[in-house]
C-alpha cells in the first residue's frame, strides 16, 4: 500500500503533466529583427549588397516589382492544439532603384494582419440558390441556343 505521502505525490505528479499539456507555446517565423541593423540601411547611401551582408537573403522579393525586397518576423502564440496566433508581426520592405540603390525603408507592423472570419464550409456569395436538380439538368437545351455564339448563323472568317 503507498501511503499518504506517496499518494500526495503521485497526485502532484499527474497534476504537474495535466497542467504542462496547458502551457502556452511561443513560437517564431521568419526573420530575426535587430532594430540597430535595420536603422544601419540608409537610402542614397546603401546599395543590393550592402542590404544583404547587414540583412541577409529576403524572405521573399516583390512578385512584380523586382526592386522591392521583403523582411517578414512573426511571433505566435498556441495554448495546447488550438490554432497559433499571431501576437506580434513586422514587416520590412526595403526599396531599390533601378541602379540597385536603396531608396526606402518602410516598417509595419500588427496593424496590417489581416483577420479572415470563416462562414462554416461555404462560401456566401450572391445570386440564385439553386437546387439538386436545377444544378444537375439546368443547362439542357442551353448549348448552341440563338444569340450564344455556336450555331448562331453569324459571320465566319473561313471563306469555305
Amino acid at each position: 500500500m503507498i501511503g499518504r505521502s506517496g499518494q500526495l505525490a503521485i497526485v502532484m505528479i499527474a497534476t504537474a503533466l495535466m497542467a504542462s499539456g496547458c502551457s502556452r507555446v511561443r513560437g517564431h517565423q521568419g526573420f530575426i529583427l535587430d532594430n540597430q541593423l535595420v536603422e544601419a540601411i540608409q537610402p542614397g547611401v546603401d546599395n543590393r549588397d550592402s542590404v544583404q551582408k547587414t540583412l541577409g537573403r529576403p524572405t521573399f522579393v516583390g512578385q512584380f516589382n523586382q526592386n522591392d525586397w521583403f523582411y517578414i518576423a512573426r511571433n505566435t502564440k498556441q495554448l495546447a492544439f488550438a490554432t497559433p496566433r499571431a501576437t506580434d508581426q513586422v514587416v520590412l520592405r526595403v526599396r531599390f532603384d533601378t541602379a540597385g540603390n536603396v531608396t526606402a525603408v518602410d516598417k509595419a507592423g500588427a496593424e496590417k494582419i489581416a483577420r479572415v472570419s470563416l462562414n462554416g464550409d461555404k462560401t456566401p456569395t450572391l445570386g440564385k440558390e439553386r437546387g439538386f436538380f436545377e444544378d444537375l439538368f439546368g443547362n439542357i437545351g442551353q448549348v448552341g441556343a440563338a444569340g450564344t455564339g455556336a450555331g448562331s448563323g453569324g459571320t465566319s472568317d473561313n471563306p469555305n
